[in-house]
């Protein structure tokens, strides 16, 4: 059984768009494909740790080139403000220099098919990086298509999308676009030799906390380092909390806000995060994602959603 794995985010970093950044600089690809995956902290410069503390220090202090990078975003979607984070890191960073941010890649009739998320060099390095950027939490089923490996048993909560069709995507169409004849003379603009293609597929893998049979395999192609939460609905609340180590406390974790935990004293106790869960659930049933810790010490991350989730599934890409 793999268990929930969780990213420690230093207690000493307050800001919330500074612990997202915090958590991105540390968050492990979700798979492994036949491209490279998001950059590292050596290749960022930011390797030796502290330095990396100094250097997130620094923006705690003074967040407002921060704040101004993602003020756009706050109000969007997740993945639109997982770009402003990866823009800012890319440019900020001391061992990378972003070129390009969402370049769009047009037809001859001016059509537009499609954009490159990100363009960069590595400091002392002429090749020119085209990264792709997603960030995905997907919920694993029990039953559904495929084999129980299967990335299209992988869904996204609010069952539009899943590993399967968004692995897909990134590899088929998105990585490729940049070496489409259409890109050449965009791409020229900032070197003649030969880009090279990264994909930073980012997020966590919730398995089902509630199982019939055995525990649900990870899916095909998942990193050995890939983040675990776990899923239940919410008549599974009580059962699954007792299982934890008391005292237990936690937090809703509100978009874009899901990368990095809340710090420990913003935590309420179980008591009053059950009340609020219950009230969530009766004014929207929708699914939700909090950040629990127990006694252990160890935070996890938990979905719950309406009992009868899924109302469907995404089908298998062709």
């Amino acid at each position: 059984m793999t268990h929930p794995r969780e990213l420690e985010i230093d207690a000493r970093l307050r800001h919330p768009v500074v612990r997202d950044l915090a958590w991105l600089l540390q968050a492990p690809d979700l798979l492994d494909t036949p491209y490279p995956g998001r950059p590292g902290l050596d290749e960022l410069a930011l390797d030796d740790p502290d330095r990396r503390q100094a250097w997130l220090r620094e923006l705690e202090q003074r967040p407002g080139d921060l704040e101004r990078a993602v003020a756009h975003r706050l109000g969007g979607r997740l993945g639109l403000y997982h770009e402003a984070l990866w823009h800012f890191l890319i440019a900020r960073a001391p061992g990378t220099r972003l070129l390009a941010a969402n370049l769009s890649i047009r037809d001859a009739r001016g059509v537009t098919l499609g954009e490159l998320d990100l363009l960069y060099r590595r400091r002392g390095d002429a090749t020119v990086v085209h990264l792709e950027l997603a960030i995905k939490y997907y919920l694993g089923l029990e039953a559904g298509p495929g084999d129980d490996t299967a990335p299209a048993r992988w869904i996204g909560p609010g069952c539009a999308d899943s590993l399967a069709i968004k692995s897909r995507r990134a590899l088929t169409h998105q990585l490729t676009m940049s070496r489409r004849p259409e890109a050449r003379e965009r791409l020229a603009a900032y070197s003649d030799a030969p880009v090279e293609q990264r994909l930073a597929l980012l997020g966590i893998l919730f398995r089902p906390a509630v199982m019939h049979g055995g525990a649900l395999p990870l899916p095909r192609g998942t990193t050995a380092g890939a983040l675990i939460g776990e899923w239940l609905p919410l008549s599974a609340w009580p059962r699954y909390t007792g299982r934890l180590i008391a005292p237990v406390c936690g937090a809703f974790l509100d978009k874009p806000h899901w990368l990095a935990p809340p710090p420990t004293d913003q935590l309420m106790p179980l008591g009053a995060l059950t009340d609020a869960l219950l009230a969530r659930f009766r004014a929207r049933r929708t699914p939700c994602q909090l950040a629990l810790r127990d006694a252990g010490g160890g935070h996890r991350r938990v979905f719950v959603v309406p009992d009868g989730w899924p109302h469907l599934i995404p089908l298998m890409p062709r």
